[in-house]
């Protein structure tokens, strides 16, 4: 019994990463990474910077911080990672839609662990304020986590052009 549900939770989580599509196929920037905690002989704990644009509009780009374990697992990829990211994004150049976009859409999202535990990054519209609204989290498949960072992008004027009005480019 104990195995079978062992077994359908291991397949479960490998569906679950398999979904990840066209959000992961853009790899971040390695800003910097920050130590944190000094272990002696492994790897120490840090604080890594990362920046990615949004692939589907151009102009916007965000940079989020994740934890990174150190030690003997986090060294070997095993360590299962904590859910405390941060997140900031900003308008970098004029924005331009490449597609239609959906409110809550996945923007990008990477594996946290071996198995059990991704973050995403969704993005919406506030229409009424013509603001991108940026959304991190991390899931987790058996418990879920409820830690999250938002950040948003006023939809400025870039260069004497008019700003785009995200409500157009809603699906």
């Amino acid at each position: 019994m104990f195995r079978a549900a062992v077994a359908s939770a291991l397949l479960a989580a490998a569906a679950f990463g398999l979904g990840a599509g066209s959000a992961s196929a853009q790899s971040p920037d390695l800003i910097f990474k920050k130590s944190t905690v000094f272990r002696f002989l492994t790897p120490d704990d840090k604080l890594a910077t990362y920046a990615i644009d949004d692939p589907d509009i151009e102009g916007v780009a965000c940079h989020y911080t994740v934890p990174e374990k150190g030690g003997v697992a986090g060294g070997l990829g095993l360590a299962e990672e904590v859910s405390d990211i941060s997140l900031a994004c900003r308008q970098v150049g004029p924005v331009k839609f490449r597609a239609k976009v959906e409110q809550g859409e996945v923007m990008f999202r990477q594996s946290r662990s071996l198995l059990f535990k991704r973050m995403q990054i969704v993005r919406g519209c506030d229409v009424k304020r013509n603001v991108l609204v940026y959304l991190v989290y991390s899931d987790k498949l058996i418990e879920g986590s409820p830690k999250n960072s938002t950040s948003t992008v006023p939809i400025m004027p870039w260069g004497g052009q008019e700003p785009v009005q995200c409500r157009d480019w809603l699906k």
